[in-house]
């Protein structure tokens, strides 16, 4: 039972109490029973923090039959109480703690907290104005107070109280705020804009209270006095980023849309105005405008200053995305964002889909490769780079990007992403001759996306080459088949995996079904179309095949020599399919 402790022990605190001619006066207890108690209040706060809270209980029970007017004791059992749902117990002993105790400061603010958790806050407001008198340097009292009284709708004792904190505090924005708004409930206008006047005399110097006087004439249908407080402020100070902002909603309330245009270019151009304001300011201009011309002319303006931080430049690119301009415009726009956070994700990855949708591999680099200094974290920079390095016939560097990338899978990594990260360091390792390392990478990529048919059909077709495993090679491809029953590619590997058995029958069955599936324009595939027809003794159109092969500038020794000596010879080696 987690009760709080808030109470703290102090000896003695089991001394009884007796009223005494109106004031509290110790009552002796015997030394045995001043022993026991003391000892029993000690055991009982340290079962509590134990976590024993039953014998806390117990022990405080017994405590208080000890020593009936140990406030200690009741305060300490009143938590208990409280968290057990017996309010009026609960209620009976803070009340008692605090009549024997009136000086105690945190009894007197558990009452009152009680009172106001009960929502008793005519009570909890006796209570408080109470600790304000006798507390009169807490300012957290006045604090409850201002909240108790809001909450009553009791707007001349919030003011009072709002009086009294300001003269421990002083004047401030804040207080000021707060009186304003409780003038206008109470319907007195005029105290409302002499306490905003009030405040602006008091810091002669800080523009930003008169701003905030012409707001509050503003916002209550005084416009000719916040135009003049505007105006009087920008005389002083003509860069005053918030009198300029203050006068766009001016222009706006007014109608005036000329002057409004005019006052929101000289703000967006204003280096006092800060990121968020500025953003705010565009976005609006956006909702409400038509022209693109001067929406993209503003953002071109405002993103040749300094800027704070990306902001802007991402709005500019959500707006150009937003009307499908091309890659051409938005790219300059993704740059910016990077030299301005050049860790921010999804800017660079936007201009590495660009790079990609335009085969740009060299820029696909250029921009992949700072990503594994600011983002290492990110797989798919790492994929992207290792892809690039492969198309540009850089396959170690390629390797080497991928095994880094797979040095940071962590298990809340995407798995079907490390599974294409082992399938491609598979199929470079296998370029490079490294059989078992190609076909370790394979078995990893499995483990990660079991159903991974890329990885299923290239493991196959290779343990095919090599004259090996042939059973689950044949298992693996009749997947990929079964998947995509209309890929020649796959329907290939499945009939050369039954050629190598012996199966011609059924090789020639799937063979056949890739060449109608566009496998006829690939020399690999009907060179096999050849080899199996050859080895079903159908030598002729196995020859056609090999020539049709050879004709489509399949640069093959072995194929030669099977058109030289019209007959099947085995490939010596293997290649990546």
């Amino acid at each position: 039972m987690p009760v709080a402790a808030i109470g703290l022990f102090v000896l003695g605190a089991c001394a009884s109490k007796k009223q005494v001619q109106g004031r509290e006066e110790v009552a002796i207890l015997s030394y045995e029973d001043a022993r026991k108690c003391d000892y029993f209040f000690l055991e009982a706060t340290r079962q509590r923090e134990k976590g024993e809270y039953a014998e806390a209980l117990a022990l405080y029970e017994h405590c208080l039959a000890i020593n009936p007017r140990s406030a200690a004791t009741m305060y300490e059992l009143a938590q208990f109480y409280v968290y057990l749902d017996q309010t009026d117990r609960a209620r009976l002993l803070l009340e008692q703690a605090v009549q024997i105790e009136p000086d105690n400061f945190w009894y007197r603010q558990t009452l009152g907290a009680f009172y106001r958790s009960t929502k008793e806050l005519d009570k909890a407001v006796v209570v408080y104005e109470q600790m304000a008198e006798q507390f009169p340097a807490r300012s957290e009292v006045l604090m409850v107070l201002f909240d108790l009284y809001s909450q009553q709708k009791d707007y001349p004792n919030v003011i009072r109280t709002l009086d009294r904190l300001e003269v421990k505090e002083g004047k401030s924005e804040q207080l000021s705020m707060e009186k304003f708004r409780c003038y206008f409930e109470m319907n007195d206008k005029q105290q409302a804009f002499n306490e905003i006047e009030s405040l602006s005399k008091e810091y002669p110097n800080d523009m930003r209270y008169r701003v905030l006087l012409g707001d509050c004439y503003l916002d209550n249908d005084k416009p000719e006095e916040a135009y003049g407080v505007y105006r009087s402020v920008l005389d002083e100070e003509p860069g005053n980023a918030m009198a300029q902002l203050s006068l766009v909603s001016y222009y706006d309330r007014m109608g005036m849309d000329s002057l409004l245009r005019a006052q929101q270019d000289t703000l967006l151009m204003n280096p006092k105005l800060g990121s968020e304001a500025r953003q705010k300011i565009m976005s609006r201009i956006i909702l409400q405008s038509k022209d693109s011309v001067r929406v993209l002319q503003l953002f071109d303006r405002m993103l040749a200053l300094p800027q704070e931080d990306a902001g802007m430049a991402l709005l500019c690119y959500s707006y150009m995305e937003h009307h499908k301009m091309a890659d051409t415009r938005t790219r300059p726009v993704l740059e910016k964002v990077l030299e301005i956070e050049p860790d921010n994700v999804a800017a660079r990855y936007q201009l590495l889909l660009q790079a990609v949708r335009q085969n740009d591999y060299a820029e696909a680099v250029r921009v992949c490769e700072p990503a594994l200094l600011y983002n290492p974290d990110e797989l798919a920079f790492y994929y992207y780079l290792g892809i690039s390095h492969y198309q540009t016939e850089q396959q170690e560097k390629a390797l080497q990007v991928l095994q880094k990338g797979v040095a940071q899978v962590t298990p809340e990594s995407n798995r079907s992403l490390v599974s294409d990260f082992y399938s491609m360091i598979g199929d470079l390792e296998h370029t490079a001759g490294r059989i078992e390392a190609a076909y370790a990478a394979y078995d990893s990529a499995l483990v990660y996306n079991p159903d991974n048919i890329g990885v299923l059909n290239n493991y196959a077709y290779f343990l095919s080459l090599d004259g090996r495993d042939l059973d689950r090679a044949e298992e693996m491809s009749f997947r990929t088949v079964k998947a995509e029953p209309k890929n020649d590619t796959y329907l290939d590997t499945y009939a050369w995996i039954l050629f190598e058995k012996g199966r011609y029958a059924e090789a020639r069955v799937y063979i056949d079904e890739a060449m109608k599936n566009g496998g006829d324009s690939s020399a690999t595939i009907v060179e096999h179309c050849g080899d199996i027809y050859y080895l079903l003794g159908e030598r002729e159109e196995a020859l056609r095949y090999w020539r049709q092969a050879a004709e489509m500038e399949h640069d093959s020794a072995t194929l030669e020599k099977k058109i030289r000596l019209q007959k099947y010879v085995k490939a010596p080696g293997t290649s990546l399919k």
